[in-house]
């Protein structure tokens, strides 16, 4: 059966207003017409530097970048300038000499295996050779899931990666700190060799003018308190917001797949937490990657990661061989 488009999916999530017409609020383009908007934006990067940039078992490559990236690059630069120039109109309408302006933070979500790591990374390096040459940092969620120790202990070792996996009042204390200008702020780092956020170690974060922040829950709502207190979320603090999507089989497809590959290479290191994957045999190893994803990964994705996708201000949805095949942006 054939994959409903990015279209029907997006208008399927709207509700359907008591029987009236769906509107949706997103424009729907496809890789060939999204590229035309690259304009003249120049292509900084060299096809090495986009082979060191992706992630394992992710064919992005210097074509993707053209086709793709660039007309990203040129858009978020626009929502960029936009966003400098109405601190300064606001700057002034407030008579406040002394004020800086925050970093512009832009979210990246979206499943495991769908190439979030790589979009995130391919974005840093074009945003970072703007003309202007602007500051651009890239933070994961990653560390801020809590020690596994603490995930042992609380029974949530099946649910890493799920929202209560995570310390969200850590997330929202760094993010809050980043968008009050405060210099020099840590985020907490983490290994997917030892599958574990490292105890005192920290990446600083130092006033940069764009932050990307990518991870499969970043566009997450939360429940509202019943006594009107503040509950503030994640994406509150973003000034532009990115879906990473695909079909629901191509991604478990791309995972079991990557699990494979790991199986051959870092699993193969005495030091990491998956090890004994490296031991068994193939047969084994796969009902070991199919059972993962069944249990854990799948339902992360539909219960927590996929319900955000309308949240997003572009949705990337990507066909085969991880090749973006339809871009959907929201109106304005």
């Amino acid at each position: 059966m054939t994959a409903p488009s990015l279209r029907a999916q997006i208008q399927a999530d709207i509700p359907d207003n008591y029987g009236q017409t769906r509107y949706s609020p997103y424009r729907f383009f496809s890789a060939e017409e999204w590229a035309q908007f690259r304009a003249d934006t120049p292509l900084t990067l060299t096809a090495d530097e986009v082979r060191r940039l992706r992630s394992l078992n992710d064919p992005v490559d210097l074509d993707e970048v053209r086709r793709i990236y660039l007309s990203l690059s040129r858009l978020l630069s626009a929502h960029v300038e936009s966003s400098q120039l109405l601190f300064e109109q606001r700057k002034h309408f407030l008579s406040l000499s002394d004020e800086t302006k925050t970093p512009f933070v832009i979210g990246i979500a979206g499943s495991v295996a769908v190439g979030k790591s790589t979009t995130a990374r391919i974005l840093a390096e074009l945003l970072s050779r703007w003309p202007s040459s602007p500051k651009v940092d890239l933070v994961t969620t990653d560390g801020f899931l809590y020690p596994n120790a603490i995930l042992t202990r609380e029974n949530l070792m099946e649910r890493k990666g799920f929202p209560e996996s995570y310390d969200t009042g850590a997330l929202l204390r760094f993010l809050s700190t980043i968008k009050a200008g405060q210099a020099n702020v840590r985020a907490p780092t983490y290994s997917h060799l030892t599958y574990d956020v490292q105890p005192d170690a920290f990446q600083i974060i130092d006033r940069p003018d764009i932050l990307i922040f990518e991870g499969i829950n970043v566009l997450q709502s939360r429940s509202l308190p019943a006594d009107g207190k503040i509950v503030p979320m994640v994406s509150d603090f973003f000034d532009f917001s990115i879906y990473i999507d695909a079909d629901e089989e191509l991604i478990h497809n791309w995972y079991v797949e990557r699990f494979m590959r790991l199986r051959e290479t870092a699993f193969q290191r005495p030091e990491s937490y998956f090890n004994r994957y490296a031991k068994v045999d193939e047969t084994e190893a796969l009902l070991i990657a199919e059972g993962l994803w069944r249990d854990i990964n799948l339902k992360n994705l539909r219960q927590n990661i996929l319900p955000t996708r309308p949240r997003a201000d572009l949705i990337l949805q990507k066909g085969k061989n991880h090749l973006v095949e339809t871009v959907a942006l929201r109106k304005i």
